[in-house]
């Protein structure tokens, strides 16, 4: 494949990193996750409103962009490198694609063009906390044991004098306590016909409560979400094989937000690798930097392939509509590899809290935890993959 990248895209990845660089740095992170919304609303209505990027791959008749899955995975990778919070992975790769497959016509125009001009925020809220199983990443997401099985437990819907009523909660959702919109998955039509379906509720609903939960990584916020009887909007239409086709579309989201997720973290294994090498060079031990010793030399070159391959999965993936499982695991593992390298070499200030180094490690410990562990992706990818050559 050729792996350049087009002047669009060189485009995008030049004015996101320069937006980002003036107004994402350490201090304005910390400052942006101290925020009622755990983000800074000024730089993300830059970021959909000016830039576009909430609707760079929603189709240009929503008023998106009508870009792809490479041009998305830029904007990602550049987030990624700076660790900025905003609701552009819960909005605009979680919940926009799900509304692009499943919504009505009136739903699509209805929802699509507000979250392509930045002025709706989404989250996905699914029950029991396995997003990444709901999403078919780890698992088939066919064993509906994550949505509560339509026993006790998750979200249940039930319809009332025509109203169709939600009661249940999920956990850790992304940005579940400031969205305006929920998609929340829920079963509907008790046990002996049990079937996942999705559901619009605004987040303004009655008798709906919201949480802000206190994480690992302060960059990705997630919420508890409880839901008392509040009323919901089925999401589309509602043919025999509805549940079949939800559950289609929530794996080939999985599949696309893999790879997103992916560019996150290779983005951020990129930028922890540049702070060390730039501390490496100036720091002195006996007389000349410590990057100028041949071992150190060697572990930041081990760390520059490990994020380079991984780098070349993701695009690949993006591209060609690769497994993203696999570029997840390979860009987690890098991750989580150089973050630990990163507080190795950094010395005695890579330990401290005022250092920017643990923030790396805390998103690629939070991001195995959400989304994986790699292992586990990379197996079920494989398995995919064996299973379609069998075939």
């Amino acid at each position: 494949m050729d792996a350049a990248s087009t002047a669009e895209q060189d485009e995008i990845r030049r004015t996101l990193r320069e937006l980002l660089a003036k107004h994402s740095g350490p201090a304005e992170v910390r400052a942006a996750v101290a925020t009622p919304e755990g983000y800074d609303t000024d730089l993300w209505h830059r970021m959909s409103g000016t830039l576009g990027l909430a609707g760079l791959a929603l189709p240009e008749e929503y008023g998106g962009v009508g870009c792809g899955p490479a041009e998305l995975a830029v904007a990602l990778e550049e987030t990624g490198r700076a660790l900025a919070p905003s609701p552009l992975l819960a909005t605009a790769v979680l919940t926009a694609p799900l509304i692009a497959a499943l919504g009505s016509e009136r739903q699509r125009a209805a929802l699509l063009s507000r979250i392509a001009i930045g002025g709706l925020t989404c989250a996905l809220a699914v029950p029991g906390g396995s997003l990444a199983l709901a999403l078919g990443l780890t698992g088939d997401n066919a064993d509906d044991s994550w949505a509560g099985g339509g026993r006790a437990g998750g979200v249940q819907a039930r319809t009332v004098e025509g109203r169709t009523l939600l009661y249940g909660e999920a956990a850790q959702v992304l940005d579940g306590h400031s969205a305006g919109l929920l998609l929340v998955a829920a079963h509907a039509g008790g046990f002996a016909r049990s079937r996942t379906l999705l559901f619009l509720v605004r987040g303004d609903a009655a008798g709906l409560a919201r949480v802000r939960l206190p994480t690992l990584d302060a960059t990705r916020t997630q919420a508890a979400v409880q839901l008392r009887d509040v009323e919901g909007e089925l999401l589309g239409e509602d043919p025999p094989n509805a549940p079949a086709g939800v559950l289609g579309a929530l794996a080939a989201t999985g599949r696309t937000a893999a790879v997103m997720l992916a560019a996150e973290a290779v983005g951020a294994a990129g930028a922890a690798l540049d702070r060390t090498v730039e501390y490496t060079a100036t720091r002195e031990q006996f007389g000349r930097p410590v990057g100028s010793f041949q071992a150190v030399k060697h572990r930041l070159a081990d760390l520059y392939v490990q994020v380079e391959a991984a780098r070349s999965l993701v695009y690949c993936a993006a591209r060609e509509a690769g497994p993203g499982g696999l570029a997840l695991a390979a860009a987690l593992e890098a991750l989580r590899t150089v973050a630990g390298e990163t507080i190795q070499l950094h010395g005695g200030i890579g330990f401290t809290w005022e250092h920017e180094a643990h923030l790396y490690f805390k998103r690629a410990t939070a991001d195995e935890l959400l989304f994986g562990p790699a292992r586990r992706l990379r197996a079920h990818a494989a398995a995919g993959l064996f299973g379609e050559v069998a075939a």
